[in-house]
């Protein structure tokens, strides 16, 4: 059982439109705070998307997250999970980054990874641009080394460079995660790969590595059980990270995003992959790529939100094992 000053604010105390928003309505821990050591599972904010280049935007995705998430409440509707009273969780705060300077930005965030290392505890990331998820590994690798990677995404995000030469993009973190060492090729797979294409630079690397690509064509084919056993299959027992890039979805459920592909999973199945990695070493995970500008309605937000509670259930099952 967790500590109850872990648990969140419910919407019988306090109106969920009321109170200052931290994610899920978890208390605030930032370093420093003298409860910070006993947090197991870390949810923190990477306002950041200096990566992007095309439609800006995910900067300003932590705090969209944040309110969407004081819809979201104990219990899971289906396994009965109640992950807050099962382990301590917590809102960490946000990383500062420096928005005009990029390798800046990645070593403060991978610093601020360090310390929440460091504490034991297990981060839970909403992005930012996909380019977030680069410094974020580089910290995980220092504990963990190579890692496994389930990765849900319309594309690789494994290209070279961008204009002739510009090696950090949104488009190139895990190119350059594969050439730090910081991913072990081999137990990563990459789910709902569409749209289209610059050349076949990035599918070609993949395969010169063995890394899994599962395009959204056998992805519709086979069907999320199918798909994802297969996945955990890859992933092994081995330390695994997760990432979710929100355009991994249909835009019809998830418009506010700045690369939109057609042809995507629906919002349920957008729930489904994630409840399909029980029993995955998790050792962190993100979501990013959720672009508050291109989201008027704020349904991409709590789409969002949503999958980070399914990740944040999957990962405290995975604690309390």
């Amino acid at each position: 059982m967790s500590d109850p000053f872990f648990h969140p604010v419910s919407g019988f105390d306090l109106p969920r439109f009321a109170g200052v928003p931290t994610f899920m309505r978890l208390p605030y821990v930032p370093h420093g705070h003298e409860r910070y050591s006993d947090v197991q599972i870390g949810l923190i904010g990477v306002p950041w998307d200096s990566g992007t280049t095309n439609r800006p935007g995910p900067r300003h995705g932590p705090r969209q997250l944040r309110d969407a998430s004081t819809m979201i409440r104990a219990q899971h509707p289906t396994s009965g999970m109640r992950p807050y009273e099962t382990v301590n969780c917590a809102d960490l705060g946000d990383v500062g980054p420096n928005p005009a300077d990029i390798l800046d930005s990645m070593t403060r965030i991978t610093a601020f990874y360090d310390q929440v290392l460091a504490a034991g505890i297990t981060p839970l990331t909403a992005g930012g641009d996909h380019l977030t998820s680069l410094p974020v590994l580089r910290s995980l690798a220092k504990v963990h080394g190579a890692m496994g990677m389930i990765h849900f995404d319309s594309h690789t995000d494994l290209f070279h460079s961008y204009f002739g030469g510009t090696m950090y993009t949104h488009g190139t973190p895990f190119r350059r995660a594969v050439e730090e060492g910081l991913l072990d090729p081999k137990r990563v797979v990459q789910i709902g790969l569409r749209g289209t294409m610059y050349d076949t630079e990035d599918r070609d690397f993949a395969a010169a590595n063995g890394i899994r690509l599962i395009l959204i064509e056998e992805f519709h084919d086979r069907g999320v059980a199918d798909v994802m056993a297969e996945a955990r299959d890859i992933a092994g027992d081995g330390s695994t990270y997760i990432s979710y890039d929100i355009d991994f979805v249909d835009p019809t459920y998830a418009p506010g995003t700045g690369t939109p592909e057609v042809g995507g999973p629906n919002s349920y199945q957008a729930l489904q992959v994630v409840r399909e990695l029980e029993g995955v070493n998790i050792i962190g995970a993100d979501m990013v790529e959720v672009s508050p500008p291109f989201d008027p309605s704020g349904g991409t937000a709590f789409l969002g939100m949503s999958i980070m509670f399914e990740l944040l259930c999957v990962m405290a099952a995975q604690a309390n094992s």
